[in-house]
């Protein structure tokens, strides 16, 4: 048995993709990747025709999405989340380590947003969307779209690099007090700034620094390898670490803190933060400051 979403597109300034408008319209296939598969699977119509990834939308057409039902989860993830922010448009959660953000797996961010995040008010309430990711291992801040409209205005925002992202680290070795890391990832202009914040001495790794970290880029594991080309990988890195000093057990000392942008609905200047965890703490006694 099949089930069908449909959506009337309101009146548009300028032509654009439907894979690029439709991200959010539908419950059964809200990220990019799986509007992708469902143009390609040619499960979507536009006007009674079969659309593809080539496909424009002008204003006023009639988009509709038809899946099996056997493909749709009935099963609900039940996952305490710190919520940090909410309106009617976006919500902001802290991302707990050891967890994949969305994904094939059935215990994800993504999945455990409906019991955490209040429905939207606004006409087009969707299902609510992380519109950007954190590592498995990283903890931090993390952005919600609860609208078809905000999550596309959220996705230009991070497009548009209108969002500025702060995490923090803590790292192996004696740092420069301050530069930029401009190696290539994946053969990609990558660009990492940061700022050892603070400094103290360890029987083990010798020096352990608190390291502010602002990503230029977003290329995959981009601040770990970046730490990693430098000589100064992320304590707790099993992936980038240096082999003697590598920590186990204590999990990625890696912390997405804040985000700075302008509401694109209410246009409020917004700099959410998610505070360090207690293992930094531990190890920074002065974090309070921050």
């Amino acid at each position: 048995m099949q089930t069908t979403e449909t959506h009337i597109v309101p009146s548009l300034i300028a032509p654009i993709r439907l894979q690029e408008y439709g991200v959010g319209i539908f419950n059964a296939a809200l990220t990019k990747s799986a509007l992708k598969k469902a143009l390609k699977k040619k499960l979507i119509m536009v006007n009674d025709v079969v659309a593809t990834t080539a496909t424009y939308i002008k204003g006023g057409e009639c988009i509709s999405l038809s899946i099996s039902e056997e493909t749709i989860s009935k099963k609900k993830l039940i996952l305490q989340l710190d919520v940090l922010f909410e309106d009617d448009y976006l919500a902001v959660i802290h991302k707990p380590a050891g967890i994949l953000v969305s994904g094939n797996s059935f215990k994800t961010i993504a999945n455990a947003l409906v019991s955490n995040i209040k429905k939207s008010n606004r006409s087009d309430t969707t299902k609510p969307q992380p519109v950007h990711r954190l590592d498995f291992e990283t903890t931090g801040i993390l952005l919600i779209g609860k609208t078809s409209s905000s999550i596309r205005a959220l996705n230009k925002l991070f497009k548009n690099k209108a969002i500025k992202k702060t995490y923090f680290a803590i790292t192996i070795g004696e740092m420069e007090r301050r530069g930029d890391i401009t190696h290539d990832i994946d053969d990609k202009p990558s660009q990492s700034r940061y700022t050892v914040c603070e400094t103290v001495t360890s029987s083990r790794f010798g020096t352990l620094n608190l390291v502010q970290l602002e990503p230029q880029t977003g290329r995959r594991h981009q601040l770990r390898k970046h730490l990693s080309q430098l000589g100064h990988p992320i304590l707790g890195d099993k992936v980038y670490g240096i082999e003697p000093l590598i920590l186990n057990g204590k999990g990625l000392y890696l912390h997405a803190y804040s985000l700075r942008f302008v509401h694109p609905f209410t246009n409020e200047e917004l700099c959410l933060k998610d505070e360090l965890p207690k293992r930094f703490r531990k190890i920074f006694e002065s974090i309070e400051q921050l």
